[in-house]
């Protein structure tokens, strides 16, 4: 077995950070949603990752796992943790999810300085 990689970010979101921020409403979701799907904090996370697709050329996927792979990057916010593998935290570092509900959408928000374009519904970029 090999050494994950545990990185804690700082408390407050800043765009030049080189990891992955998460604003404190996006948490809430995440720890509701995990609860909802039976996922145990202290084993399992939040994957965030990168696939080719998408209006853009690549989209975000956001799922639940079960437990880290042996390279993922792992940040820890409290009884949350995200798990990022070696390629798609090429294109993630700096991003900070967070989390909107509006009249006219509710969902995940990805604000990602390494993205040069995105699609109008902020689920692909390039």
């Amino acid at each position: 077995m090999s050494t994950v990689n545990i990185e804690s970010p700082t408390t407050a979101p800043a765009p030049a950070a080189k990891g992955i921020q998460v604003t404190d409403k996006a948490l809430g979701r995440i720890r509701s949603a995990m609860a909802k799907e039976n996922i145990s904090p202290t084993e399992g996370g939040l994957r965030l990752g990168v696939q080719g697709g998408g209006c853009s050329g690549l989209s975000y996927n956001v799922r639940f796992d079960t437990q880290p792979r042996e390279r993922d990057r792992i940040f820890q916010y409290g009884d949350v943790r995200i798990f990022v593998d070696p390629k798609s935290f090429i294109y993630l570092h700096g991003m900070i999810l967070d989390y909107e509900e509006s009249l006219m959408h509710e969902g995940f928000v990805f604000q990602n300085p390494n993205a040069k374009k995105s699609c109008g519904c902020g689920s692909s970029f390039s």
